[in-house]
């Protein structure tokens, strides 16, 4: 029997879904392809990480006053230089830096800022454990010229589109432009990622519940309860759940985005506001979420409606499928005695 021909590269399949908008220009579907682009380049070093150097520490301390990895280093700087020269950014933000990342000078600016986290969970590459790039594209706001803070301050309710990369037992692309979510495995045989997840749909509950519980005796009681709830203590309202935790927000949201589950890295005692970022983990997440029919919250507000004011601001996140999601608002909101 002949192998199947009849396959969907990710540049076909953002080709045809660009026909379906005669407005379009061409300039986001040429800037996703930037992206697939630095993620094959990441995803070669990170296989290769342990042949070549690149693995352990990279003797410097970042924005958010975490150690760099070496592969952290490798990655920000292939993100950066597979965007800055195209004419289609005007601006870029990423974890790894403190500033707004400018064009270089003689090329011109364009008309998107695009914002992402180079390699969350990278204390785990040491071990072997899944990794993943998180992007976010947004329109920008001023006019012309060089981009500004106000290009990229911006809710998540404003972005274009948004994906992560996976880079785990194969690397996956998943992603979306407002029209459902889509996943694509990269197959090294010949250089591309194919469509093996197209229109991902989340369930409304699911039977998993990723959260890092040795921050339990700080979280406030609405959150304790919560994750009681999911234990089983809370029957009349909630089948019991099992426990799932990675330590990457790519690997534990792409297992709850496909087999049905909840995520949570509530604040705590010591870090009121949680430890994410919104704008580099929380907000793209959050668009994936609802484009595939789940939720996000920071326990109250729903993330795409934050307004950020600083570019490294963190919040709390609640995110996955709908109904579990309201469960955790509902229960912090009686804690707090607020119904």
């Amino acid at each position: 029997m002949l192998p199947n021909t009849m396959v969907t590269t990710l540049e076909r399949f953002i080709l045809d879904s660009e026909r379906a908008h005669p407005d379009a220009t061409g300039e986001l579907t040429n800037l996703l392809y930037d992206i697939a682009l630095a993620a094959k380049l990441i995803g070669a070093q990170i296989r290769r990480a342990g042949l070549v150097n690149i693995l352990g520490a990279a003797g410097t301390i970042n924005v958010q006053d975490e150690e760099q990895q070496k592969l952290d280093v490798y990655a920000n700087e292939t993100m950066k230089n597979a965007l800055n020269h195209t004419g289609r950014v005007c601006a870029m933000a990423s974890e790894e830096d403190e500033e707004l990342i400018m064009i270089p000078d003689g090329v011109p600016a364009g008309k998107y800022a695009v914002l992402f986290d180079p390699l969350d969970g990278s204390s785990n590459i040491d071990v072997n454990a899944a990794v993943g790039t998180i992007f976010s594209i947004y329109k920008r706001v001023t006019t012309s010229g060089p981009g500004t803070l106000d290009d990229v301050l911006q809710p998540g309710s404003e972005i274009v589109a948004a994906g992560y990369v996976m880079y785990g037992s194969s690397v996956m692309m998943v992603y979306s432009a407002g029209h459902g979510v889509h996943g694509f495995t990269y197959d090294p045989t010949i250089g591309e990622f194919l469509l093996s997840h197209p229109n991902i749909r989340t369930p409304r509950t699911g039977k998993y519940y990723s959260v890092n519980e040795s921050n339990f005796g700080r979280w406030s009681k609405g959150v304790q309860r919560a994750v009681r709830g999911f234990k089983g203590d809370d029957p009349a309202r909630l089948k019991a759940k099992n426990s799932r935790y990675i330590g990457s927000l790519v690997a534990d949201f792409h297992r709850n985005l496909i087999a049905g589950g909840v995520f949570l890295y509530p604040g705590d005692i010591r870090n009121p506001s949680g430890k994410l970022r919104l704008l580099y983990e929380c907000a793209p997440m959050a668009f994936l979420a609802e484009a595939a029919g789940g939720a996000a919250s920071d326990g109250r507000r729903r993330i795409l409606d934050i307004v950020p004011t600083a570019l490294h601001e963190r919040t709390p996140l609640v995110i996955g499928g709908a109904a579990d999601v309201e469960y955790v608002n509902l229960v912090i909101v009686e804690a707090e005695g607020l119904l």
